[in-house]
């Protein structure tokens, strides 16, 4: 099914600001630079500025134009970036090792967190993150095949889950939690974890187009990683 040119416009606004290319308070081309770059009318555009308006993504001066808006989850979420880039950032080498990546059905549970009915297919991949060679980040996900339908075809030893989605399923909205937890012993042992360690779980759940994109468990040692961002 193709989608909606007014659809395909947000998307490519939503994705610009998540690629850190528009921030804050950025200007976004007017209505009439979009209907000429996507070839359509101007009441197309109209509609997409005026849902992702609605949505907080944007925010429209009268006179002035469309800008950026602050994120709505700004004062709540540790900024989303690829495990990659962190690591990166910090002067290290990162590399990843793909334990599993395919189909799966979802459970009650799965279903509830998801908005799907039992039984339905998801991709689900597990994969090991690590900085200079060492395990830092085990990577459980979940995700919706209709947002993005090629999950499954990707290698993930060359780009992250995350960069992958961030592209496929621009992001419009997450929502997350921190605790502590006691990893099942695979996690453990492929974390090279002591019996007992302590760890870090970050549950999260991101939105595309208005539905469950994806629900990520990662799992990291209390010993080597920390939670950091700024708002």
């Amino acid at each position: 099914m193709n989608t909606p040119a007014y659809q395909e416009i947000k998307d490519y606004i939503l994705r610009r600001i998540h690629i850190g290319e528009w921030k804050e308070g950025d200007q976004v081309p007017s209505e009439n630079e979009l209907a000429r770059e996507f070839k359509v009318a101007r009441m197309t555009v109209n509609r997409a500025l005026r849902e992702l308006t609605a949505d907080q993504v944007l925010t429209r001066v009268q006179g002035a134009g469309t800008f950026v808006a602050q994120p709505k989850y700004a004062s709540t979420l540790v900024e989303i970036r690829s495990i990659s880039d962190e690591i990166v950032a910090r002067g290290h080498v990162y590399r990843a090792q793909v334990l599993h990546l395919g189909a799966s059905i979802v459970d009650e549970t799965l279903a509830a967190e998801m908005h799907l009915t039992v039984g339905s297919p998801v991709f689900h991949s597990r994969v090991l993150h690590f900085e200079n060679d060492e395990p830092v980040q085990m990577e459980e996900r979940y995700v919706n095949p209709a947002l993005a339908p090629e999950y499954a075809r990707q290698d993930f030893t060359t780009i992250t889950p995350n960069q992958y989605l961030m592209s496929a399923a621009p992001l419009q909205r997450v929502e997350y939690r921190i605790e502590a937890a006691v990893p099942a012993a695979e996690i453990r042992q492929a974390l090279a974890m002591k019996e007992h360690e302590p760890c870090l779980m970050l549950h999260r759940r991101t939105w595309s187009r208005d539905a469950v994109a994806s629900v990520a468990n990662l799992w990291h040692p209390g010993d080597r990683y920390q939670f950091t961002g700024h708002f």
